[in-house]
Order: C-alpha cells, then structure tokens, then sequence
C-alpha cells in the first residue's frame, strides 16, 4: 500500500470495540433468523464504493486470518485499501481461497460451488457471501423461506439479485452440513440466510 493510498483512506468505526460488537451481533441476529432484515449499524466512514451495509459488516467480521475476495467493481475501487487498513485482511485473487467474499450489484457472483463449503466434520470452514442488492421487502410476495430459526414460514422478496441464486442455492442446501452461508445487503440493512434455509419461490421476479 503506497503513500497515495493512505492518504485516501477513510475513517474505520467511531469507536473500533463497540463498533465491532455491533456489528457482530447485527450479523448473529441475521443469521439466526433467517430472512428478517436487521438494520446494520454504520458507525463508520465508508469506502465510496458498494453498499453500506456489507461494508460495516466486513469491517466488523474481518481480520489477518479471513482472506477476501472482491468482485470486479469493488476490486477496482477504494473497498480493498480500505479493508486491509483497518482489519489486515488479505485480498485473494481466486473466490475458492477466500472466506469472504463480496459482491458488488450487478457484478456476476462465483459459483457457490466453487467456494470453500468446509467438510463433514468441520462444516465451519466455510466462506461466507456478501451480496450487494437491490432492495428487501417481507410484506411481499417472493420467497418463501423455511428452516430453522424461522417460524412456520417468511416472506422475503429480494431486487437485484445476480441471476441464476436461486438454483444455487438449491445445490447448496443440498450439501449440508457443508455449504455456504450468505449475507444479502442493501444500503442499511442485512438478511441472514444460513445454508439451512430452504427457499421456495411463489411468484416471479
């Protein structure tokens, strides 16, 4: 990282212990419920490119020990100097060695398959996606979410997905316990979808 880079580095959160303690439990509360949007804290400065919400929330969740890898659009902005500044995360060129990877919108998303899904025995050593999109919305038909953490059923309907989720999706469910878990993200706010969620679709997009 030369002189020019710092330079142009934003702030990372007011106050680096609660910032990250927030964030955590933001994506903790996601991820245990399913396809209910949680508001993300952004108690930070923000790169100027991708959403807010996924950037707070790999500041909060990232360390030296979580390689990233970035879509196209974000690759070629401020989001990397800004995340190895503040968290120390190594930046991979190949999605499969990541841990985390994000997705900016309207960037094609690797192939969940191809991501780290962890094994039989150690299902946690697995990646994580980030998903820039469009908009969330749960008094709207076009997902019906079911699993654990969800009573009965959830309604979620997601814009700006990248195409072809849903059938990877399905291959994904299909191999727990290993598998990828997935963070969608608009501007503020996250949904959790954990690799235990089924989603059964009951409109078109």
């Amino acid at each position: 990282m030369n002189a020019p880079d710092l330079q142009n580095i934003v702030a990372g959160f007011d106050h680096e212990a609660f910032g990250s303690q927030a964030v955590f439990r933001a994506a903790l509360d996601a991820l245990s419920h399913p396809g209910r949007p949680h508001d993300m804290p952004l108690d930070t400065a923000l790169p100027r490119q991708g959403h807010c919400a996924a950037a707070a929330l790999l500041l909060g969740l990232l360390d030296t020990d979580t390689p990233l890898w970035l879509s196209p659009t974000l690759a070629s902005s401020d989001a990397p100097a800004w995340l190895r500044f503040h968290t120390g995360c190594p930046i991979v060129a190949d999605a499969c060695a990541a841990q985390f990877v994000w997705v900016a919108q309207g960037d094609d998303m690797p192939d969940l398959a191809n991501l780290q899904g962890g094994s039989d025995a150690y299902p946690d050593q697995s990646a994580t996606c980030v998903l820039d999109v469009n908009s969330l919305q749960t008094d709207a038909m076009g997902w019906r979410l079911q699993g654990p953490g969800i009573p009965a059923e959830r309604n979620l309907r997601v814009r700006g997905l990248p195409s072809g989720f849903d059938h990877q999706w399905a291959n994904n469910l299909a191999n727990f316990p290993r598998g990828v878990d997935v963070f969608l993200c608009t501007p503020t706010q996250i949904v959790g979808l954990p690799r235990t969620t089924r989603i059964l679709p009951t409109t078109e997009f």
